[in-house]
Formats: C-alpha cells, sequence, structure tokens
C-alpha cells in the first residue's frame, strides 16, 4: 500500500464511477479509499477526506493523462 500514491479526491461516489470503467479497461490497479463509507452517509464525504482514487507509482503518468482528458472534455469533467 505504501507503493499506492493519491492522485485524486471526489466528494461523492457518483463521480468516481468512469473513471473506475476507464481505469479498468487499461489495466490499472487502483484503490477507492472511503468509497464504501460515504456510500453509507455521503453528507460526511468532507468528513472523511473523501473519496481518495490511489494508483501504484509505476502508474501515475498514465493515470494522470487520463484524468487530463476530462479537462479538455466538453461532455464529461471531473469537478
Amino acid at each position: 500500500m505504501k507503493e499506492y500514491i493519491t492522485v485524486a479526491i471526489f466528494n461523492y461516489q457518483h463521480e468516481t464511477f468512469i473513471i473506475k470503467n476507464l481505469l479498468e479497461q487499461e489495466g490499472i490497479k487502483f484503490i477507492f479509499e472511503n468509497e464504501t463509507l460515504v456510500s453509507i452517509d455521503p453528507f460526511a464525504s468532507i468528513a472523511y477526506g473523501g473519496i481518495k482514487l490511489k494508483v501504484h507509482s509505476n502508474d501515475l503518468e498514465r493515470v494522470k493523462q487520463i484524468l487530463d482528458s476530462f479537462k479538455n472534455d466538453n461532455h464529461l469533467k471531473i469537478v
């Protein structure tokens, strides 16, 4: 787990669905920390620190490219 780095933080579980799908398609291993806690109590997301997307340090650059692609897309955006 020490090799995993937090790349992004989301406030709501629905924000993670597209990213999760894309990472699985690319074969990138990832962890969404606090995903279950926020799904049970979405109003306490900030108290838990949000849902943290963690990836292995070897996949960091590829994941950053995937996240950056949303900045240029007018239809899908990470809030």
